[in-house]
C-alpha cells in the first residue's frame, strides 16, 4: 500500500492498554493445567500445561473487556469461549469486545478481523444457554 498512511494495530493494543490501566481496569490472567483424561491408555503427550494460561485484557466491576485488532479467529474465540470461561471462573458477569469497523481494518497494514464479521456471525448462530451478555463496539478512526 505505496503512498497511504496504515494503522498499526500494535500500536493500536498498545495505547487502549495504556489507558485501561490509567482508568483502574487490569488484566486477569488464569494458569492452564491441561487434563490428561481423554488421552488413550499408555499415550504420552510431549508438551506440558506448564506455563500455559488465558488472558482477559481489561477486568473492573464484573465486566470483561477484549480489544481486538488480531485475526478472524480471535474476535469469536473472545465471544464464543473465552467469556464463557472467565465467567464460570468467577470473574465477569459480561463481555465487551471493542473492534474495527470494516473501513477501519482497510486501513490497518495487517489484515485484521472487523465488526461486520462477528455481527453476521452471531445474527447467524443465533442464542446459547452459554452466551455470556456481550456487547461489540466497532470503532472507526
Amino acid at each position: 500500500m505505496v503512498g497511504r498512511t496504515l494503522y498499526d494495530p500494535k500500536a493500536l493494543n498498545k495505547t487502549f492498554k495504556r489507558e485501561f490501566n490509567r482508568l483502574g481496569w487490569d488484566e486477569v490472567r488464569i494458569p492452564c493445567e491441561y487434563p490428561t483424561k481423554y488421552y488413550a491408555n499408555g499415550y504420552r503427550p510431549r508438551i506440558s500445561s506448564g506455563g500455559a494460561f488465558r488472558e482477559m485484557d481489561f477486568v473492573k466491576e464484573r465486566l470483561g473487556v477484549e480489544v481486538q485488532f488480531g485475526k478472524y479467529a480471535f474476535m469469536v474465540y473472545n465471544v464464543a469461549a473465552k467469556m464463557t470461561i472467565f465467567r464460570n471462573l468467577g470473574f465477569i458477569e459480561a463481555g465487551l469486545e471493542i473492534v474495527p469497523m470494516k473501513q477501519f481494518a482497510d486501513r490497518m497494514s495487517t489484515g485484521v478481523s472487523y465488526f461486520e464479521q462477528i455481527a453476521w456471525d452471531l445474527e447467524q448462530r443465533g442464542v446459547a444457554d452459554i452466551d455470556v451478555p456481550a456487547l461489540i463496539i466497532g470503532i472507526d478512526a
